[in-house]
């Protein structure tokens, strides 16, 4: 059976959040699974089931790659805009 990762959103308004994983058949069977696991007590309004074998993730020696700027386009920083006298933060 695959495995798949839940997440939960406790409030409308936030983030779901990964409760855990389960395995099951299919898509519809982990959102059943998912609700009578993670949900019992109501703490939950809304619940994602991925299939793990679908997620595709960066990883942490990648993240200079990913996540510094790039120095061949400088138009993504504005630092040559010069700023008016009455702009104090910014």
């Amino acid at each position: 059976m695959p495995l798949f990762e839940v997440f939960v959103r406790s409030r409308r308004g936030l983030d779901h959040q990964h409760v855990g994983s389960l395995r099951a058949d299919d898509a519809e069977m982990a959102l059943q699974y998912a609700r009578e696991i993670y949900t019992r007590r109501r703490e939950g309004i809304s619940i994602w089931v991925v299939r793990s074998a679908d997620i595709t993730a960066s990883q942490e020696e990648d993240a200079p790659a990913f996540f510094e700027p790039a120095a061949d386009k400088p138009y993504r920083d504005a630092t040559y805009y010069e700023l008016p006298k009455e702009v104090k933060n910014l």
